[in-house]
């Protein structure tokens, strides 16, 4: 899975979100890859979301309806060189396996820190 032109600090803190996104570890993980304020889709609701707990509480409430899951298929950067793009396969967890569906392209913008300031969604291409 190549990442075009991505910074490698952007490439291994993205990776991990992905990898970590369906486990336990999100939680714990959350401190580490988004922005205290971050501003985050809540695509359940239609409303933008800010700040790591109001993430953490959406997680939390996708996570008690079903078990998500996310696949990172590749990384790329956008267009202005600075977001970064990531194509996603989404899917559901149940007593029967793994659901997957269609893909998405999860667009991330970076705080001078290196942390997830600002997530949108975007249909797949």
């Amino acid at each position: 899975m190549a990442a075009e032109g991505v910074p490698a600090a952007r490439e291994a803190l993205l990776r991990r979100m992905y990898e970590v996104f369906s486990t336990d570890e999100r939680d714990v993980f959350l401190a580490r890859c988004l922005a205290p304020d971050v501003d985050w889709p809540n695509m359940l609701d239609g409303v933008r979301l800010h700040g790591r707990e109001a993430v953490r509480a959406y997680w939390a409430r996708q996570f008690a309806a079903g078990h998500p899951l996310v696949g990172l298929e590749g990384l790329r950067l956008d267009g202005d060189g600075e977001a970064v793009v990531a194509t996603v396969r989404l899917g559901m967890r149940d007593a029967s396996g793994e659901h997957w569906a269609g893909t998405v392209e999860h667009v991330y913008r970076f705080d001078g820190d290196g942390l997830v300031a600002r997530m949108d969604v975007r249909a797949g291409s």
